[in-house]
């Protein structure tokens, strides 16, 4: 991961129960329009499982780590959005949710103080190349977020994931901005 982002200028973590810790990097860069991203640490420690699975595999299954890239606007406060990340990062272990590309995690309050975001679309695969691990196990992938308004989230159930990012390159919405209004 440091060698697509740096090195991360900032962490927390966070450990709920009965969950193993999990870490929020945050990676400050971007010219000539900076941005800030944020990268969970510690939800690939283990496979995603079906829930439905009788048997979870401790080493195959997909592992992952979340990605939220966001410009940095004076008066927002987007660094608050660290707990908001923990609590995705840690669905797969909590709730047994795999978290796939097209996928919508939703936390039903903002992602961070007066955010218009409610919920993040997950994206696919960031540029950030995929981590092998020694066999068995799959490698993980970096998914970015996509956040979204409780407007875009009602569009994306009704329509789709496609539909939903057709809608934001039709509207050329910057989903970096973390004051932008819906799209739809």
């Amino acid at each position: 991961m440091t060698d697509a982002l740096g090195e991360p200028d900032a962490r927390a973590s966070v450990t709920f129960l009965g969950t193993d810790r999990i870490e929020v990097l945050r990676f400050v860069g971007g010219a000539p329009r900076p941005q800030v991203r944020y990268a969970t640490l510690g939800m690939s420690d283990a496979p995603m499982a079906d829930p439905t699975a009788v048997l979870a595999d401790p080493d195959r299954g997909p592992r992952a780590e979340l990605l939220l890239t966001l410009r940095p606007v004076a008066g927002t406060p987007v660094d608050q959005v660290l707990r908001a990340l923990t609590v995705l990062a840690a669905g797969p272990q909590v709730e047994g949710v795999v978290v796939a590309p097209g996928a919508s995690l939703d936390l039903g309050e903002p992602l961070w103080p007066g955010a218009p975001f409610t919920s993040v679309l997950v994206g696919a695969p960031d540029p950030v190349p995929d981590l092998p691990l020694p066999a068995p196990a799959d490698p993980v992938r970096f998914l970015p977020l996509l956040p979204m308004t409780p407007h875009e989230a009602a569009w994306k159930r009704a329509r789709g994931a496609d539909a939903l990012q057709e809608r934001w390159t039709a509207s050329g919405t910057d989903l970096r901005d973390p004051r932008r209004a819906s799209a739809v």
